[in-house]
């Protein structure tokens, strides 16, 4: 059986669940841009021209550039976004995009083809749900504070 490390480094960002977005055309309004937002869940944001990614727009954007700043609220999201996000392509091993993410301090790591064309977004809570489905067994027995299990039975001298 592989270890973690292994699985993470043979596994490709293009067998995670890459789904967790939503998408806006450059020049859409923040407010209706956080519309999408609430309506999709909180997903982030990909925004794009045409069919060409030019940026990303997550909680964290909101909560640095927009809460204590309410007039950009009808400005473009472009000015708000963070523009020319980093990517991956799709057979990047998960984990060089979990360390890429991790360096960087990123939740969201956009997936694109050679093209440029969107396939999705890598998220820390894809990666957990693929590692749940492949090892369920472990993760399911799993106590959730291990520290807090006695380490004799009751009653027992």
């Amino acid at each position: 059986m592989k270890s973690l490390k292994e699985e993470l480094e043979s596994e490709q960002v293009r067998h995670l669940d890459l789904s967790r977005y939503c998408v806006v055309e450059s020049g859409t309004t923040v407010r209706a841009t956080l519309e999408r937002m609430r309506t999709d869940e909180g997903r982030p944001v990909l925004v794009v021209r045409g069919k060409e990614l030019v940026g990303i727009f997550t909680e964290r954007d909101v909560l640095q550039r927009v809460m204590t700043r309410p007039e950009t609220l009808d400005g473009p999201v472009d000015a708000v976004m963070t523009a020319r996000p980093i990517t991956v392509l799709p057979d990047t091993s998960a984990a060089d995009a979990l360390w890429l993410m991790d360096d960087h301090h990123f939740r969201n790591l956009p997936v694109v083809d050679r093209q440029g064309n969107i396939l999705g977004d890598m998220t820390y809570a894809a990666l957990i749900a693929y590692l749940g489905a492949r090892y369920p067994v472990e993760i399911q027995n799993r106590p959730l504070r291990p520290e807090q299990y006695p380490s004799k039975p009751e009653g027992g001298d």
